[in-house]
């Protein structure tokens, strides 16, 4: 679907880096921009299976502190689509690589900066990670507690993925869409606690509206009543039941045997009661053999699984959501393949090169530097 389009990304890790996974995935060119062993200071290099390896990227290192450095990612930026940079905000205006710059020599492009609070406001320049983001957006203190009373922790970086990664590719898309219309390129600034904010929407425009504060089990979605709660089985193992409407919630009285709550799905004055007779029912048999009976019988039931069993699951086997992939130095294993819609899940089997591995020399060959001048910048160690 992005056949043609070339977006050069400058994160290794976080938002910025999940960003032009999805864009490689939906068939994006993507050139992946890092510093030379030598000036790579304290970048992360994640380990070879994280972002699917950079699976089908191509990889470039230049020095962007050095003008030779800098004049080589301008020439690659001017005949770019998209760059993504995930820098504190400031510092790439520092290098003389922002908006500003990279528009100079390509007025169409779209530059999106992505960063834990913004490019402005009081927190701009404050460190953080998703856990940061999923705080101050109301996201921890709308979820379960842990043992000691506090906010638990999440199981996935929601923040960094959906808030921010999902975000950019969304206004990246709609960039290059209007793009398409007028001509204009665009600036984006991707903050990454805004996007938990919008993630958070429904609770946030609730309290707007009517002052309700939102919190653990404050509406049926936080665990409020019995029908909307996980609930461990007889092995262990816990299901997850999370009926809304009435019928499905009657489905599933008549199939724990407590039909004397049929009347009461929102009866706050029972809900203990309620959420008691379930427990007992649910904890006589396994886990398995409830999904069996009640995941089929519109009762909104689901087996809490654990990544051992979901990547063995049948319904995500059938989906093809996941590929057999292989790496010089690992052998051959499988990650997680081009499950968004649209994808084009025919594509071969992804090789994930070593991290030493890099494109530079056609990269800017293509964009008119000689041998001779690609030489000398990999002598001055502006390029690897």
């Amino acid at each position: 679907m992005l056949q043609g389009v070339t977006v050069l990304d400058l994160a290794s890790v976080g938002p910025a880096a999940r960003t032009s996974r999805w864009l490689a995935d939906y068939g994006a060119r993507v050139v992946k921009v890092g510093p030379p062993p030598k000036k790579s200071g304290v970048q992360i290099v994640p380990p070879f299976y994280a972002y699917s390896g950079h699976r089908g990227m191509e990889r470039v290192l230049l020095d962007l502190k050095s003008d030779a450095g800098r004049d080589a990612f301008l020439r690659l930026a001017a005949k770019a689509d998209v760059v993504i940079e995930s820098f504190r905000p400031g510092v790439m205006d520092r290098l003389g690589l922002g908006d500003a710059a990279v528009r100079a020599v390509n007025p169409k492009i779209v530059y999106c900066s992505t960063s834990g609070y913004g490019q402005t406001g009081p927190r701009s320049q404050w460190a953080g990670h998703d856990l940061n983001y999923l705080a101050v957006g109301g996201y921890l203190d709308c979820s379960g507690r842990a043992a000691n009373g506090g906010p638990a922790l999440p199981g996935a970086t929601i923040g960094d993925a959906a808030g921010g990664g999902m975000q950019a590719v969304i206004a990246i898309l709609a960039a290059l869409v209007q793009r398409a219309a007028t001509g204009a390129g665009a600036y984006l600034d991707v903050s990454v606690a805004d996007g938990v904010v919008a993630l958070m929407s429904l609770y946030v425009d609730e309290y707007l509206a009517t002052g309700e504060i939102p919190g653990p089990r404050h509406n049926i979605l936080t665990g409020r009543y019995a029908c909307y709660d996980v609930y461990r089985c007889a092995d262990d193992h816990w299901i997850a039941v999370g009926v809304i409407e009435p019928h499905f919630y009657a489905n599933l009285c008549r199939a724990l045997g407590c039909e004397q709550w049929l009347a009461h799905q929102t009866d706050d004055a029972v809900q203990d009661a309620i959420r008691a007779d379930f427990a007992a029912a649910i904890a006589t048999r396994t886990r398995d053999d409830w999904v069996a009976e009640l995941g089929p019988a519109d009762t909104c039931v689901s087996e809490v699984a654990t990544v051992p069993e979901l990547v063995h699951d049948a319904h995500l086997r059938a989906r093809e959501v996941f590929v057999e992939a292989s790496a010089p130095d690992q052998g051959t294993f499988e990650q997680v393949g081009w499950m968004f819609a649209g994808m084009d899940r025919s594509q071969p089997a992804p090789v994930v090169r070593a991290a030493t591995v890099t494109d530079t020399d056609a990269l800017l060959g293509e964009v008119g530097y000689s041998a001779a001048e690609i030489a000398a910048l990999r002598e001055d160690g502006v390029a690897a």
